[in-house]
């Protein structure tokens, strides 16, 4: 019951989520002593709202804006089609096939982890179905089910190693990037007889395969890949996920202090087990659009794409310790990927340089996301 009938006072919400009674006029909740101002006005400002600047300048994503911000404008004067709608859909896609694999990476990151082994994953991911559908004449879809299937578990594979053994996630994932890519290259060769899978576009369920991970929709006149569709969708879903629910907790905790989060009742080895299964996830839709693009897979693929997954994710303001960062800035980092990529090409530029930009690029977000940080925590 409330005070008003029964003299108990209510208990609402503190800023912590715990309850503080509420008093009525001339009441005390226990009998003591009413509470002396000071106290009162210090509980009052544990739940004054931010001001807009502060919010701003805590936000992960922060540098990244800014850096996609000044790449869009260099490119904008320095190629003169860039900014046509053909264009911005070609960067789109290019952003897009790094950004379905940096949303998990980052969520991974977040969570205090690496895996050196998604960029070859996504390529197992696509041979599985391949060779699968082809040996087996089944359905393509049936191919796809089962490299799921096996995705999945070298995901759950890498996470369970990584508890049960206490190892670094850079010595496990390696050990499972080198296995992979003898793996590919060894299945390949023993079942095709040569380093690429045979083409399956005449099997059945191609089609609807391709409509699903690599079919082109044109909007307005524009074309631009599905892939887009799944990418945006993933940062919409991890961006739920870390900031609505009580798993997004969880990714913060583990990667901020997991012996503390264990301390409190946080799911650690689930939680982290749950985060390779996860990029694995976008290994597999990754692998899958490799494959109905293409209608066959080169073995050899996907080795060094690794890295370019953890520096959009960095580039987005993911911190190498864990425990900060979000799904809007890996979107952001791959966003910076794919114009630069595709901007030193409309531009006319040596594509020698590409890997400098981006060397460079990531040194300046990550020490404009640490300023800003800096300046955030300052005006607390």
């Amino acid at each position: 019951m409330s005070a008003a009938t029964d003299g108990t006072p209510d208990a609402t919400p503190d800023a912590t989520g715990g309850g503080r009674p509420v008093t009525t006029p001339g009441g005390r909740p226990d009998g003591d002593p009413a509470p002396a101002a000071a106290p009162r006005a210090s509980a009052d400002e544990r739940i004054l709202h931010a001001s807009p600047l502060r919010k701003l300048l805590s936000r992960p994503e922060l540098g990244s804006v800014v850096g996609a911000l000044a790449v869009l404008l260099v490119f904008a004067f320095a190629a003169d089609g860039f900014l046509r709608a053909s264009s911005l859909s070609t960067v789109l896609y290019a952003s897009s096939t790094i950004g379905i694999m940096a949303v998990p990476v980052a969520l991974l990151m977040i969570g205090g982890e690496f895996d050196l082994s998604a960029g070859v994953l996504v390529t197992s991911s696509a041979l599985v179905s391949s060779m699968f559908s082809y040996q087996m004449t089944a359905n393509v879809w049936v191919g796809a089910g089962v490299s799921l299937l096996v995705t999945l578990a070298i995901g759950a594979f890498n996470g369970f190693v990584l508890t049960r053994t206490g190892l670094p996630s850079f010595i496990v994932t390696l050990g499972t990037f080198l296995m992979l890519t003898g793996m590919n290259l060894g299945f390949t060769k023993l079942i095709d007889g040569t380093v690429s899978t045979k083409t399956i576009a005449d099997m059945e369920g191609f089609p609807s395969a391709h409509a699903v991970f690599a079919s082109t929709l044109t909007v307005g006149g524009v074309d631009f890949k599905i892939t887009i569709v799944w990418w945006l969708g993933l940062v919409a879903l991890a961006s739920w996920v870390l900031l609505r629910t009580r798993t997004g907790n969880w990714i913060f905790a583990v990667g901020g202090n997991k012996d503390a989060a264990r301390a409190v009742g946080v799911p650690v080895t689930r939680t982290r087990i749950g985060l390779y299964t996860g990029v694995a996830l976008g290994a597999w839709i990754s692998g899958q659009h490799l494959l109905f693009s293409y209608d066959a897979v080169q073995s050899g693929e996907g080795v060094g794409n690794e890295l370019i997954y953890i520096i959009a994710a960095v580039i987005g303001g993911c911190l190498i310790t864990g425990g900060y960062g979000s799904a809007v800035g890996s979107a952001v980092g791959a966003l910076l990927f794919g114009m630069t990529s595709k901007g030193i090409v409309f531009a006319e530029w040596n594509p020698d340089w590409f890997k400098f930009f981006l060397g460079a690029m990531l040194l300046l977000a990550t020490l404009l996301n640490a300023w800003v940080r800096k300046r955030a925590e300052a005006a607390k």
